[in-house]
């Protein structure tokens, strides 16, 4: 087994209206693909909207997090899996795209 990150980006969700439904199915989803997929998964989380970045030659410390628009990364997991193909595989039928999420999938550098 290989290990893999998967990096997720979202929109920033306190820019778009959810009902509390379509919130409380994504969140069922999310358990579920978590219990499913758990033996493979290790390690991870989602990520808060709190931090800094720090740039450039001088190290400037900037109050923000890195954005593209309005999308964000929102959290993290590193996954095993046989190859990258499966870890693209596993990663399809995570609920991230149901709010218009994204996914990348990178493999560890192994040290």
């Amino acid at each position: 087994m290989q290990n893999f990150l998967i990096l997720f980006r979202e929109p920033d969700g306190r820019l778009e209206d959810h009902s509390a439904e379509e919130i409380a199915v994504h969140q069922s989803n999310w358990k579920t693909w978590l219990t499913t997929w758990g033996e493979r998964l290790n390690g991870g989380n989602s990520l808060t909207l709190n931090g800094k970045m720090i740039k450039g030659r001088d190290a400037v410390v900037v109050n923000d997090i890195h954005k593209v628009g309005t999308e964000i990364v929102g959290g993290f997991l590193l996954l095993k899996a046989e190859n990258l193909d499966e870890a693209v595989e596993i990663t399809q039928s995570c609920p991230i795209f149901e709010f218009d999420g994204y996914a990348e999938v990178r493999e560890l550098r192994n040290s």
